[in-house]
């Protein structure tokens, strides 16, 4: 009996537990949702050199989009998810996070997206590529050095969303030279024709590098190191005007 006894308590204190946890859970819950908008605070992930979104313009227009979000308004009537989508709309927003805490902020984590390179047209508006390969506007507010893309075929990109698709080998190859650092900082330009042939433009050196189509290109980028390495040193920086390595097993300097 007395063992029964003891289960029995256990279980009682158990259940007593139990609910004593739930009721603070809705406690706390409820004062939450009566709990009014302290403030609207905007974090924008930090990236050197990439300024395309500003917190201060961000919180002027979810003010406006979302009258609850102004001071003294009730957090009860906020829609996360809304303000999620509207954050996202932004071009150069990647993703979006957006939550409230117990102090009654609420408060929005951006990513923004990296540009890699910026396609330049002549007469017409120029946009951006990033790093996953997305298609983006310029801004009136921020430049981005990176390298640039001219040409035909460039021009033809601002039409598309993604590059990852009957494109990546050009992205790829962009990539390529925006993950190396030296390459980063050499090859200023990018010429593409209509059949995807390259020039390269340098920022050191007046040769033109004919790189030919965006493949194998860990084989040219070599064949480009060998001609930086052992040629240039024995023949000079004004021997040549033009390179090519487009052709196997081949550099033909001119």
């Amino acid at each position: 009996m007395k063992l029964g006894n003891r289960k029995i308590k256990k279980s009682f204190y158990f259940f007593l537990l139990s609910l004593t946890m739930l009721v603070f859970i809705a406690f706390v819950e409820r004062r939450g949702m009566e709990r009014n908008v302290h403030k609207l605070e905007i974090f924008i992930q930090g990236m050197p050199d990439v300024h395309f979104v500003d917190e201060e313009a961000i919180a002027r227009q979810l003010e406006n989009e979302f009258p609850v979000l102004k001071p003294g308004s009730s957090v009860q009537g906020i829609s996360l998810n809304s303000i999620e989508k509207k954050v996202e709309k932004h071009p150069f927003v990647k993703q979006a996070e957006v939550f409230k805490d117990l102090k009654g902020r609420v408060v929005v984590k951006i990513e923004q997206h990296r540009p890699v390179a910026r396609i330049i047209r002549p007469r017409a508006a120029h946009g951006y590529i990033s790093a996953g390969g997305e298609i983006l506007p310029t801004s009136r507010n921020y430049t981005s050095r990176v390298l640039t893309l001219q040409g035909p075929m460039a021009e033809e990109l601002l039409s598309l969303e993604n590059l990852s698709g009957d494109h990546r080998d050009l992205l790829e190859l962009i990539l390529f030279i925006d993950g190396d650092e030296f390459w980063r900082a050499q090859i200023a330009g990018l010429e593409v024709d209509r059949n995807k042939n390259i020039k390269m433009y340098q920022q050191v050196g007046q040769q033109v590098i004919e790189f030919g189509k965006p493949v194998e290109i860990k084989e040219k980028f070599e064949k480009i190191d060998l001609f930086y390495s052992e040629i240039l040193p024995v023949k000079g920086w004004d021997a040549y005007k033009k390179v090519n390595v487009k052709y196997n097993g081949q550099i033909i300097c001119e």
